[in-house]
C-alpha cells in the first residue's frame, strides 16, 4: 500500500456539496430540538425562533404623516381653515369639511384626512391654508401598512437579525420564544497538536463560527492520534453535548482514526466533491450530529461554512455578489467543485494566492492543497464556487464570507 492508498474501511464515497447540504438538513430535522426559552429583544439577535410570531394588532393604528405639513381631505378645495395641530403622541382629532390640521412627522391623521401638504409648499395667512392640489395618499403612511392584525411576520425556525428588533417592537412584541443554543463540543485531533508541537489553528475559528450561528461552543482539549482515545472522546462528547465538531483525522491514512470511529455509527456521507474541504465526514453518533472536518485551516473553514453550516443554521442559501475577474485562472483536472478564495477591490475579483495577487502562492493554476494550508488566505473577502477555470474579465458569482460566517 503506497502513501496515497486508503486504509481499509476508509474509502471515500464522495457526494456533491448540494447533496451533502441536503443530507445535513435531513439530519437536522431528525435531531432532537433543544428546549425553548423566552428572551427580550435585547438578546434576540442570532437566536432561532421556537414559535411563529404574529402581529398582535394592525400597525400603525392610524394613517400617519411622513413629514411636517398640513393634513386634509385631498378632494377639498383651497383655501382651508387650519383648526388644530397634531403631534405623534396625540390622538387624531375629528375635522369637518373645509378644514385642515397642522401635523408633525409621525402624527396620526384625522379620519377625514388622506393627504399631507409639506410645510415648505404651504402658505398660511390668517389661519387659512393654500397650496397645490394633492392626490389621496400623498405623504401618508397608511394604517396597517407595517402589519395587519394577526399577520404572520416570522415562521418558527427563522434566525432573528439585529434589525428585526425594530419590527417586533413596532408591532408590540417585546419577547420571543427561541430555542436554547445548542451546546457543541469542538475537538482537535492530532498528536502534534496534543503535544504542543504545532498550534491548533482551527478550533478558535470554529468556536467563533458556531457562536455567530447562535450556539454555545465548548473547546475541548486536543486528543492524540490514538484510536481508543479518539473513540472515547467522540462518543463521550456525543453523549454530553448537542453536537460535536472535530478537526483532523478525516483523510485515508492509517492514523486518521476519526473516520474509523464514525464508520461504526450512522454515517451520512464520507467526503464531499469540494476543494479545499474535501475530506469531511458527517455521522450521527447515538443520535448526536458529529461533523468531522479536515485539519488544514482553510479546508476546515471551507467545509464548515459551505457544507456544515446548514446543520447549525437551517439555512442552505448562498447569497452572492456579481464581480468581474481581474485575472485568469486555471483549475486542476478533477471532477469537483473548487472554492476559490478571492479579494474584491476596484480591480474586480482576484484569487488570493494567484501569482498576480498580493499574496502569490501559486501560478495561474489554482492549488487547493497550498491554499488549504495557508492561514493568510483568511484575508480573502469570499469565494468563487466553480468547476472550471475562467478568463480575466469574466463575470463570476462571489459568496462573501460575511454571509456564511
Amino acid at each position: 500500500m503506497n502513501g496515497r492508498d486508503p486504509a481499509p474501511g476508509k474509502e471515500r464515497e464522495e457526494v456533491s456539496r448540494p447533496d451533502a447540504v441536503g443530507r445535513l438538513l435531513d439530519l437536522r430535522d431528525a435531531t432532537a430540538t433543544p428546549p425553548s426559552e423566552r428572551v427580550d429583544l435585547v438578546r434576540a439577535a442570532g437566536r432561532v425562533l421556537a414559535e411563529p410570531v404574529d402581529a398582535p394588532a394592525g400597525v400603525p393604528r392610524y394613517d400617519r404623516a411622513t413629514m411636517d405639513g398640513y393634513a386634509f381631505a385631498a378632494d377639498e378645495a383651497f383655501p382651508l381653515r387650519v383648526v388644530d395641530e397634531v403631534f405623534p403622541e396625540d390622538e387624531p382629532p375629528e375635522i369637518g369639511p373645509g378644514a385642515a390640521v397642522a401635523v408633525a412627522t409621525g402624527a396620526a391623521l384625522p379620519p377625514a384626512a388622506d393627504a399631507v401638504l409639506m410645510r415648505e409648499a404651504a402658505t398660511v395667512e390668517d389661519g387659512r391654508l393654500s397650496g397645490r392640489p394633492l392626490d389621496p395618499g400623498t405623504n401618508v403612511y397608511p394604517a396597517g401598512a407595517t402589519a395587519g392584525a394577526g399577520e404572520r411576520l416570522f415562521d418558527a425556525g427563522r434566525t432573528l437579525a439585529p434589525r428585526h428588533a425594530a419590527l417586533l417592537r413596532d408591532v408590540g412584541v417585546g419577547t420571543v420564544a427561541v430555542h436554547r443554543p445548542a451546546t457543541v463540543a469542538v475537538v482537535a485531533t492530532g498528536t502534534e497538536i496534543h503535544e504542543g508541537r504545532q498550534p491548533d489553528r482551527d478550533s478558535e475559528t470554529l468556536c467563533n463560527l458556531l457562536r455567530r450561528w447562535g450556539h454555545d461552543p465548548v473547546l475541548e482539549e486536543p486528543v492524540p492520534d490514538e484510536a481508543a482515545v479518539v473513540r472515547e472522546t467522540i462518543e463521550t462528547a456525543a453523549d454530553e453535548y448537542d453536537a460535536v465538531v472535530t478537526t483532523g483525522g478525516t483523510s485515508v491514512g492509517s492514523a486518521d482514526h476519526v473516520v474509523s470511529v464514525l464508520g461504526e455509527h450512522d454515517v451520512r456521507f464520507r467526503g464531499v466533491a469540494l476543494r479545499p474541504g474535501r475530506p469531511v465526514t458527517v455521522a450521527a453518533v447515538d443520535g448526536t450530529p458529529v461533523c468531522a472536518l479536515p485539519g488544514k485551516p482553510v479546508a476546515a473553514h471551507t467545509a464548515a461554512t459551505l457544507v456544515c453550516r446548514p446543520l447549525f443554521t437551517g439555512e442552505n442559501r448562498l447569497p452572492t455578489v456579481d464581480a468581474e475577474t481581474a485575472v485568469g485562472l486555471a483549475v486542476p483536472e478533477d471532477d469537483v467543485e473548487f472554492a476559490v478564495p478571492v479579494v474584491l477591490d476596484d480591480e474586480g475579483a482576484t484569487p488570493l494566492g494567484h501569482a498576480d495577487s498580493t499574496f502569490p502562492l501559486y501560478d495561474e493554476r489554482f492549488a487547493p492543497g497550498r491554499v488549504s494550508s495557508s492561514t493568510r488566505i483568511t484575508l480573502a473577502d469570499g469565494v468563487v464556487l466553480t468547476e472550471r477555470g475562467f478568463d480575466a474579465g469574466e463575470r463570476v458569482a462571489v459568496v462573501p464570507y460575511e454571509v456564511v460566517e
